[in-house]
């Protein structure tokens, strides 16, 4: 039994949606996205066949993104714009960069939320604007102990009422022996 429960397709573009709201537009594309990984994928330079076969000259396909190394998770992305070194094969411009896979340290499924998705965000744009290289948003001022006290309150958040019997119960998979039962009586 899948332990996955995807979002519904509304969902997700709420979602995607809040996260445009809050970090704007890059060329008509939101500088920050939601996916599923395995429905992204990105067109490139190819020198074969899906069949292996060489071609005379290269063509551009269709590959997946990130089903070969990421299954079944959602991804935050960043738009970026795409390095040099990559403009041989791949055929865009601008594209999009993993910043996040959704899953526990140990490689569990987490479903994405807005909170999380705004606090990775802040992070990367914190870390990139103490590089000197953004200066967009500004420093809220919070202090390391404000900040830990978040960093602890998403914990709580997504990770408070998780134990093995509380897992097995959610998907189903557990039994539950009613309070009231005795000797295989109920009273």
């Amino acid at each position: 039994m899948s332990r996955i429960q995807k979002l519904s397709p509304e969902r997700l573009q709420e979602l995607n949606k809040q996260l445009a709201d809050k970090y704007g537009y890059n060329d008509g594309r939101p500088n920050f996205r939601v996916i599923w990984s395995e429905d992204e994928f990105e067109k490139r330079l190819s020198n074969y066949t899906d069949e292996g076969f060489l071609l005379l000259t290269p063509e551009v396909r269709d590959f997946p993104k990130y089903k070969q190394w990421i299954q079944e998770r959602y991804i935050l992305e960043k738009i970026t714009i795409i390095p040099e070194f990559a403009k041989g094969q791949l055929v865009e411009k601008v594209g999009y960069e993993p910043i996040w896979t959704f899953e526990t340290k140990s490689g569990e499924f987490l479903p994405p939320i807005i909170g999380a998705c705004v606090y990775i965000i802040e992070q990367l744009l914190e870390n990139v604007r103490n590089a000197g290289v953004y200066t967009k948003y500004k420093d809220t001022g919070e202090t390391p102990e404000e900040r830990i006290q978040k960093v602890q309150e998403i914990e709580e958040m997504l990770f408070g009422n998780e134990t093995v019997t509380g897992d097995a119960l959610a998907y189903k998979e557990g039994i539950v022996v009613p309070a009231n039962y005795n000797s295989g009586e109920l009273k």
